[in-house]
């Protein structure tokens, strides 16, 4: 499947806005969605830095807890009336009144593989 054909996935999503695909390092790779490129070039740079910093705390819970926090796989984050959704290098901003995570999470998984 193509990173295009991906988000077209993810934006199918109930309540999806906007669909995008980032580097590691917060390069914005595609997008799709009614977002200006200079917002969506923003999201992918938070987008990578929150998943360095997930990576770096679920590797810290490991090691403190005793617990298995790793792999890290993604976040989420939920504001007013909308939610960005992360696995991988792949995110989708939804509507928090129609969004339902476990399907976006189930998605997000497949299309981040």
């Amino acid at each position: 499947m193509s990173i295009s054909e991906k988000l077209d996935r993810l934006m199918r999503l109930k309540g999806a806005i906007a669909a995008g695909h980032f580097t590691a390092d917060g390069k914005l790779v595609e997008y799709k969605g009614p977002l200006t490129k200079e917002l969506a070039e923003m999201v992918a740079k938070m987008c990578a830095a929150n998943s360095l910093m997930g990576t770096i705390e679920a590797e810290s819970f490991t090691k403190i807890s005793g617990m298995k926090w790793t792999p890290f796989l993604g976040w989420a984050v939920a504001a007013g009336e909308y939610a960005v959704c992360v696995m991988g290098n792949y995110g989708v901003f939804v509507k928090l009144s129609e969004a339902d995570f476990n399907e976006i999470f189930k998605v997000l998984g497949e299309v981040s593989k």
